[in-house]
């Protein structure tokens, strides 16, 4: 058995966890179901925490800078203090804490492992506040429950949830042609269709080219939030047919007819059944847990469980798992930071999430430094989950997250966490090390070399064992 396994598809195995006898089995059967969540605080919902974000811009630009348009000083000091009133620096250390109890304390790590995944796949970039407020509820209650449904059904999903069409501006996407296209100057704002396209389903491998942009994009309009004066842009996502390009359109050399909200629903059908969409989420999947050059022979099984299942998720995770479980062996993955963290707390039992009556937030003053450390923490390693600079999410490639700088980070942070609740035990350290790394003798002189624990720690989690999988 090669016990990385349980790093390369999991968090590894804590102190108190058995090692599994079938661990293929042990893997899949994390699989099939959406686990509760764990955490005892407030899961706040993503309609709540669009008001959140809606009390924020609209007091800021509607209110704030007006009245104190003359006095500068004023005018930030009222901000801040609308920024603790509206969460805007506690939320998203909220959310992290929910996400991280669940891996590290959770019973299905292997599901928790590719809701990550997912969540990166369908990516919201920071803009205009929404790693603050909604980005976070995006991912637990628009991907996370589609992960025991088909790719079409998360695609359609993800496609017209509030965050992703105001991520990508598509309640600014009017028709040409429609009736209030041909009223204003106003017309099409292809992002959301561009991504769509590209990151999320087909990508440019399919051969599109920008007249299927466009058309895609004449398909989305309509497609938006109900917006408001002082609600602005938070409110629920509607079809707004006054904005929807009318007439048939063709795309990838398939002319849809005209059909209002359901022209969406038919193209999405055809893009996840596109050969190319198969195999770049195939390649995708395998890129992430198994290997940064997957091979075709990796590839293909995740294809025909697609083909087989007709997209049903389920299947599609439990054939990467088959897949990474073949090839454990012969295949090492570096690991991003955020999986490298909640390896390094669950394996050895250290004390990373606050506990429940820590995070209650009293909206008077800014967040208590127990509160933010661990978004702190991410930001110092370079990876942030809810945060990447640009709608490709986080990447997948070992050469982005090996750099001197990083590594040295690493270190740093390693030898920080021995004073969080390591059991300073050479023999129950080394009883972690042996159930979770087949060369274990070989990390063994590592964690002899040195006397302070500190060091021990920091030097068994940057070994090269622990930081591939």
């Amino acid at each position: 058995m090669t016990l990385s396994f349980f790093r390369k598809v999991g968090f590894g195995l804590g102190q108190q966890d058995e090692v599994p006898g079938d661990p293929l089995n042990w893997a899949q059967s994390q699989l099939n179901v959406v686990p509760a969540f764990i955490w005892k605080g407030h899961i706040p919902t993503e309609k709540e925490m669009r008001e959140k974000h809606r009390e924020r811009i609209y007091r800021d630009r509607k209110v704030l800078r007006k009245k104190y348009k003359n006095d500068k000083n004023k005018y930030k000091l009222e901000k801040e203090k609308l920024r603790i009133k509206t969460g805007q620096h506690f939320y998203e250390s909220n959310e992290l804490s929910i996400r991280h109890n669940q891996a590290i304390n959770g019973d299905a790590p292997v599901f928790e492992r590719f809701w990550h995944f997912w969540g990166n796949h369908f990516a919201i970039s920071e803009k205009d506040y929404l790693a603050e407020y909604s980005t976070g509820p995006y991912q637990r209650e628009i991907i996370r429950p589609n992960m025991v449904n088909t790719f079409e059904k998360m695609v359609i999903d993800v496609t017209t949830s509030w965050c992703m069409i105001h991520h990508l501006d598509n309640s600014e996407s009017v028709g040409p042609l429609s009736r209030i296209g041909m009223k204003s100057r106003e017309t099409i704002n292809e992002n959301h269709a561009r991504e769509l396209l590209e990151l999320h389903t087909i990508s440019p491998e399919a051969g599109y080219f920008q007249k299927d942009v466009i058309q895609m994009t004449y398909v989305m309009t309509g497609w938006q939030h109900k917006w408001d004066p002082k609600r602005l842009e938070s409110g629920d996502v509607w079809f707004n047919f006054e904005k929807h390009q009318p007439n048939e359109k063709t795309i990838l050399g398939k002319t849809y007819a005209a059909a209002s909200k359901r022209e969406l629903y038919n193209v999405i059908k055809d893009l996840v059944h596109h050969p190319n969409c198969k195999r770049f989420i195939a390649t995708k999947l395998c890129r992430h847990f198994i290997t940064d050059n997957p091979t075709e022979d990796m590839i293909r099984p995740v294809i025909q469980a697609w083909e087989k299942s007709d997209g049903f998720l389920p299947e599609i995770h439990k054939a990467v798992v088959k897949t990474a479980f073949e090839y454990t062996s012969t295949t090492k993955k570096f690991q991003q930071p955020e999986t490298w963290v909640l390896q390094m707390v669950r394996m050895f039992g250290l004390y990373w999430i606050p506990k429940t009556e820590r995070m209650q937030y009293d909206f008077k003053r800014e967040p208590t430094d127990s509160q933010s450390e661990i978004k702190w923490a991410l930001e110092e390693l370079g990876h942030l989950p809810y945060r990447p600079a640009q709608p490709n999410g986080w990447s997948d490639f070992e050469a982005d997250w090996i750099s001197p700088e990083l590594i040295i980070r690493r270190l740093i942070f390693a030898s920080k966490m021995a004073t969080r609740g390591l059991r300073r035990d050479d023999n129950n350290i080394k009883a972690v090390i042996r159930k979770n790394f087949n060369q274990y003798e070989k990390i063994y002189k590592l964690l002899d070399s040195q006397d302070d624990y500190k060091n021990k720690l920091a030097i068994v989690c940057n070994s090269p064992e622990m930081l591939k999988a």
